[in-house]
């Protein structure tokens, strides 16, 4: 079977957006012409430069496609006659689906021909506030393109030390300290003096439990009580992190369990399967509940953050983003989103003052007595 593959050109050409194959071309002018010299003089070619790719043509697709009699007009072979149908076929159902993409594309380039706009990519736990915030960034009073990669927690800050994005953004649960499991996910990939925080939400945290919570779920204790059906998340994300961090205060052990070992790759998925009757519950954000028409038992708050290398903080995609972050029209946004809230939203933060674990010292041991 032979595959299509799809090209195009940057220019200033305001001709209709065509996708065309060379064959095609070379094609049609033999056609009109009646010849292989005519058709090279057509298309601007040299007579052996239209009559080689003709042959490679062939040789290619194992098929003959003009017919090649001495003393005749040239002409096309069924096959190539074929070929010439599916193009016009395929030409006028695809023009308008054409059009389209390239009216994306153009939207796309004009950004990097724009010097006001500018563009900063980001890996990130996935979360609503970050795709309310891509949509207010596209706004023409910051024109501020996120580009947004949506994985773990542990991902998106590997991704950020080996330079394959400005942001990471990743989450946290409030108050855990030294020995938490937090800390030793997330220590060992964050360097103070290298990395800095951005502050940007508070969130909730919380089992997404079917309409009218029948099974009665209040806690993780009831979820091993009940043997109630768990939608967990995979190893890296931050959410796994905090329901083990959560596990480990309960004192409950994780095959306790019913799905433990069962995993969802995101909240959306998690709020899938307790609405479609897979799972009796899942660890999750409000937000997604909500848009899911289920119901939402708190369990935690988390801190939402945005970790940069500090040498970037003075590149205008950052600035512009720590500018947004801090407007009281993002702020205002953020607080009506269900389950959020705004917190140091724009500040840079020492990662000793956010993460607690950072301040963790181990005791000094007493000096030993002085000789006599």
């Amino acid at each position: 079977m032979h595959r299509i593959n799809f090209h195009y050109t940057i220019g200033t050409d305001s001709s209709p957006a065509r996708v065309r194959n060379p064959l095609i071309d070379l094609l049609q002018a033999v056609a009109e012409s009646g010849s292989i010299s005519a058709a090279a003089k057509q298309l601007g070619l040299s007579y052996r430069h239209v009559w080689g790719e003709l042959r490679r043509w062939e040789e290619n697709l194992g098929q003959s496609m003009i017919v090649w009699d001495k003393g005749q007009a040239a002409r096309l072979t069924e096959f190539g006659t074929k070929l010439m149908w599916a193009e016009r076929q395929a030409q006028a159902r695809l023009l308008p689906q054409i059009e389209a993409l390239r009216a994306d594309l153009e939207r796309a380039y004009a950004v990097a021909f724009d010097d006001t706009a500018h563009v900063l990519t980001m890996y990130a736990s996935h979360d609503e506030a970050l795709a309310a915030l891509q949509e207010q960034a596209r706004q023409p009073t910051h024109r501020l393109h996120l580009d947004i990669r949506y994985t773990g927690s542990v991902d998106a800050i590997r991704a950020l030390n080996e330079g394959r994005c400005m942001m990471a953004g990743f989450h946290t649960l409030v108050g855990v300290g030294a020995g938490s499991l937090a800390q030793r996910t997330y220590k060992p990939l964050l360097r103070p003096g290298l990395h800095k925080l951005i502050g940007f939400a508070l969130r909730t945290q919380g089992l997404i439990v079917a309409r009218g919570n029948p099974l009665a779920l209040h806690s993780l204790a009831d979820l091993r009580l009940r043997k109630a059906r768990f939608a967990n998340r995979t190893l890296g994300t931050g959410t796994r992190v905090l329901f083990d961090e959560l596990l480990a205060q309960a004192g409950i052990p994780a095959d306790a369990i019913n799905g433990y070992a069962q995993s969802e790759p995101s909240h959306a998925a998690v709020a899938q399967a307790v609405a479609s009757g897979h799972a009796d519950a899942g660890l999750g954000i409000k937000a997604t509940a909500r848009a899911r028409g289920l119901d939402f038992i708190p369990l935690a708050e988390e801190h939402y953050h945005l970790a940069c290398l500090k040498s970037e903080l003075d590149r205008p995609a950052v600035t512009t983003l720590l500018s947004l972050l801090r407007a009281e029209a993002w702020k205002s946004r953020l607080a009506g989103l269900a389950g959020y809230q705004p917190s140091h939203s724009g500040e840079i933060l020492s990662m000793r003052a956010v993460l607690p674990w950072w301040t963790y010292r181990s005791p000094r041991h007493p000096a030993p007595d002085a000789a006599p």
